[in-house]
């Protein structure tokens, strides 16, 4: 899942200097799971922004509404009818929603409530951690699962570098992507997968090769 932070209140003040009435939206989606973007965290910073105007001796009006996702055009349409004499859309979603709602209404002003972090996974309540990278050419078959382009610091693809010592990473403190690669084919049997050299990437599949686009042929709607 997408997982993201609330941006510190200070900014998001400054953001919406000059506007009267803000129409705050969450996301029901992933940073509904990591506790972002969710109805809860809608009206929590809704009503934080309130406050804060009033004591600085301005006054905000805020509308409230958090979508199934702000990334499918079926759930964003809603807003629509809420757009009227609002000056400005705030939203507490991932990048992706944040310019999904720029596109659907282009006449209005859209700000971001919340910092896109990474595709990660829950470790525990209130814990994520990245585990894709969203390279686009995905390498775990031979690797045991283990992703070696988000896991290593050095995004390495055959094996571990000459700084790792006793398992552990010489950049970051944990242990290293390769050790936890070579540990689990080793208990699988499966080795010698691990002999056969990998080729250079395409990274121009990776987002480093600009916006990316899929089209799934058997589901698209040709209009």
């Amino acid at each position: 899942m997408i997982v993201a932070e609330a941006k510190p209140l200070e900014e998001i003040l400054e953001t919406l200097q000059g506007m009267s009435k803000v129409l705050v939206v969450g996301c029901g989606g992933c940073v509904s799971v990591c506790l972002a973007g969710g109805e809860k965290e809608v009206g929590i910073l809704a009503s934080t922004l309130r406050m804060k105007r009033e004591l600085m001796g301005d006054s905000l009006e805020t509308v409230e509404e958090t979508l199934t996702r702000q990334c499918d055009p079926e759930y964003v349409q809603q807003l629509a009818k809420k757009l009227e004499g609002i000056d400005c859309i705030l939203s507490l979603a991932c990048g992706v929603g944040v310019q999904f709602l720029v596109e659907q209404f282009p006449q209005t002003w859209v700000v971001p409530a919340l910092n896109t972090k990474f595709a990660g996974a829950t470790m525990e309540h209130g814990v994520w951690e990245e585990r894709c990278g969203l390279c686009g050419e995905c390498v775990l078959a031979r690797t045991g699962g283990v992703c070696p382009v988000i896991r290593c610091a050095k995004s390495l693809l055959n094996g571990p570098c000459g700084g790792s010592q006793n398992g552990k990473c010489e950049v970051k403190p944990n242990e290293c992507a390769w050790q936890l690669i070579y540990n689990r084919m080793s208990e699988l049997g499966r080795l010698e997968l691990l002999l056969d050299v990998a080729g250079a990437k395409d990274w121009s599949k990776s987002r480093d090769g600009g916006p990316r686009k899929m089209v799934r042929e058997d589901v698209k709607i040709d209009g």
